[in-house]
């Protein structure tokens, strides 16, 4: 059965670019063609040739696959024959994905995560879940999907697109002005008997989970993210680990602006170099950390002078 890495850039060049940057680390660690990389866009012209040369691009027209998150409940329509792992533009790889592959294998449609039955996700869960009769529905990180091809598949993603019509009528929130892919695809697959992959935290994370000290290095496949434990201001209540070592890390918003996403991505397109190493710590992650560091030391004195900034719009936001 082949195995493919899909991910989805479209509309604005921001996305394109994340995306490239997931596909130099796919390649950094896939050599062989045992596992292919394709890249969905509207916009091929944008990516540059490093990539072209190696992953499958396939070219969509613009708004074909819906805006912001519809995109990612079209899965099956864009996804090879054999096993496909979904992952979203904007993370990182770290390591081979063979063994993310063998544990998904005979899961027609998965995600990695756990079950919610109560309290706010995207919506009150209780009264979904009665509305629709089940005890529970996946709970997991959209950034990513795993599915085969086949009949089940379609059927599942089918339902989803359904419900997506019906989204504000269910209860569900809208995040970003639109309707999230996750709760979506959460009441599509327990609809369909479908299971997730329970979360230990080694497959995918991300720094909003883990908002405590969070180390990572691209070149030696090493992760690192902290939950900060109670009492901690900062601990994730919601989220079941302390700390996890991924193999995917997901920079969700802001954090692709971050000096630690920055600082890999730099020695990911200078060929990982001796000096892209040294350049990447000199001219990114040092200039930040001494930002920040005068950032939290006047903060206060800021505010009192100031005021509050307003929170700037996020460019990710679909108008």
């Amino acid at each position: 059965m082949t195995r493919t890495v899909l991910t989805i850039a479209t509309g604005k060049a921001l996305y394109i670019n994340l995306a490239a940057n997931l596909a130099r680390s796919f390649y950094l660690w896939h050599k062989s063609a045992d596992i292919t990389f394709s890249i969905v866009t509207d916009h091929p012209e944008l990516l540059s040739a490093d990539v072209t040369s190696k992953a499958t691009v396939i070219t969509i027209k613009p708004g074909e696959l819906g805006e912001g998150f519809s995109s990612k409940l079209f899965l099956d329509k864009v996804a090879p024959e054999g096993q496909t792992l979904f992952i979203d533009s904007d993370c990182l790889i770290f390591g081979d994905l063979s063994p993310v592959f063998e544990r998904f294998k005979g899961m027609p449609v998965s995600v990695v995560g756990n079950y919610i039955s109560s309290g706010e996700w995207f919506g009150d869960i209780t009264a979904i879940c009665k509305k629709y009769n089940v005890p529970h529905i996946p709970k997991f990180n959209g950034g990513l999907y795993y599915l085969e091809k086949g009949e089940v598949a379609t059927r599942i993603y089918k339902r989803a697109r359904d419900i997506e019509k019906q989204y504000d009528e269910i209860g569900f929130v809208r995040l970003r002005n639109r309707p999230n892919d996750e709760v979506i695809m959460a009441l599509a697959m327990q609809l369909e008997d479908m299971k997730p992959l329970i979360d230990d935290g080694t497959i995918m994370s991300d720094p909003l989970a883990c908002p405590g000290e969070y180390k990572i290095d691209i070149i030696n496949g090493r992760t690192l993210l902290v939950n900060p434990p109670l009492p901690h201001a900062e601990h994730r209540p919601w989220y079941p680990f302390e700390k996890v070592t991924p193999i995917i890390v997901h920079f969700l918003g802001e954090y692709t602006l971050h000096y630690p996403y920055r600082r890999e991505v730099y020695r990911l397109s200078h060929n990982l170099s001796w000096l892209g190493n040294v350049k990447s710590v000199i001219a990114i992650e040092y200039p930040q950390r001494f930002k920040l560091f005068l950032k939290n030391l006047f903060r206060s004195t800021y505010h009192k002078l100031f005021g509050i900034r307003k929170v700037k719009s996020s460019e990710r936001v679909v108008t």
